[in-house]
């Protein structure tokens, strides 16, 4: 991970994005009396958002588990769910 302030990148900017993109290198842009961003490759932003959604995911199953765990259920007979079915 490198942190280069913004002025640098300016002058520079591909040459960093070659390093991102060929290297798998993160780039943190560090900006005097501003927010700092984060420049990084788009297969390792793919990554993130996959991970952040499967982590959203596995948080319903705990969830769920949890529940029946809990008891905190409804059970139906086939019966009752296909009389529900049809109404």
């Amino acid at each position: 991970m490198l942190a280069v302030n913004y002025s640098t990148i300016r002058g520079k900017l591909k040459d960093y994005c070659d390093r991102v993109s060929d290297d798998n290198e993160t780039v943190i842009v560090t900006r005097k009396g501003e927010k700092n961003v984060v420049i990084l490759s788009l297969d390792e932003y793919n990554e993130i958002m996959k991970a952040s959604k499967n982590a959203a995911y596995l948080d319903k199953i705990n969830r769920a588990i949890a529940q029946i765990e809990n008891g905190d259920v409804v059970k139906k007979t086939m019966k009752e769910l296909e009389n529900m079915a049809d109404e």
